[in-house]
């Protein structure tokens, strides 16, 4: 929501000055430049991205216009679980995890937690960290190398996404200017016409290079910086359930898995004393 409260602040801004000066909106829409510079750019972004990252990348700009999962009640719901996971291991021991995380949509635990539940990545994250502790008896040492491993293999994907839109923000200019150019050739092929059709072609051309820039650096520019935090609040989940999973494997109780998962937490997403105080209350009610 945020995002899309931003891009209409940009285009308001850009669209209003505009006309306060004089001038008219329909003169900035030519389709032919939005097909020049969006295709081009679509078409870039296709040559040098592989298909997962594309794939990524659509589905983390959707994301952002939703609104990130990462959040202070997906944290405290995180927390809630590991109570839930630490409770199990406690009374049943490691494989009685077995059926939790085999099948989480099943799973009581994971049911009274349906962000995570919701969040397939995260949750895919969670039960493989927990599978490590089911399929042997790794130490400590090992889990957090292990966990480490693959949350450095997420991070280096999730750059990649930013990287490429990023490289598609820092093209656009210059399609505008390949946009602009090529309205110039059209201007001069019907340079002895009449001046009004001249001066509309000129303006067209001018719109392309404009559009490139807007493109750029009111929206490709701040998309990926916004990409750029998520990741960041994401890692930080990330290595709040790889701290509760090296809890568990040390044999700790349910609520120092908790508060060691915690510690990992952005200050934005952590949750407060008194807030861990309600998670447990209502993890020990479960």
């Amino acid at each position: 929501m945020i995002v899309i409260v931003g891009a209409i602040v940009v285009l308001g801004s850009v669209l209003g000055g505009f006309s306060m000066a004089g001038g008219h909106v329909h003169a900035l829409i030519h389709l032919s430049e939005f097909v020049t510079i969006g295709g081009a750019s679509i078409g870039a972004l296709v040559i040098m991205t592989p298909k997962k990252t594309l794939i990524d990348l659509i589905r983390a700009v959707l994301a952002l216009l939703k609104g990130s999962p990462y959040n202070k009640a997906s944290a405290a719901e995180l927390l809630k679980l590991f109570y839930g996971i630490g409770k199990v291991v406690r009374q049943e021991g490691v494989l009685g995890l077995e059926t939790h995380i085999g099948a989480p949509q099943t799973s009581a635990i994971f049911k009274a937690s349906p962000k995570i539940l919701a969040n397939g990545h995260l949750k895919h994250f969670v039960c493989d960290g927990l599978a490590l502790l089911v399929d042997g008896k790794p130490t400590p040492e090992q889990l957090q190398s292990w966990l480490q491993e693959e949350t450095r293999v997420i991070d280096q994907e999730h750059h990649q996404v930013v990287a490429a839109l990023t490289k598609v923000g820092d093209a656009l200019p210059g399609f505008g200017i390949v946009a602009a150019v090529l309205g110039i050739v059209v201007t001069m092929q019907a340079i002895g016409g009449p001046v009004e059709e001249i001066g509309h072609k000129v303006g067209a051309a001018l719109v392309g290079t404009f559009l490139g820039i807007l493109m750029a650096y009111g929206f490709c520019a701040p998309l990926a910086g916004r990409l750029d935090a998520l990741g960041v609040v994401e890692m930080s989940f990330l290595n709040a359930v790889s701290a509760g999973v090296v809890a568990i494997g040390e044999g700790v109780g349910p609520r120092d898995v908790v508060t060691r998962a915690r510690r990992c937490l952005g200050t934005e997403c952590r949750p407060s004393q008194g807030e861990m105080q309600k998670i447990f209350s209502e993890a020990k009610g479960g």
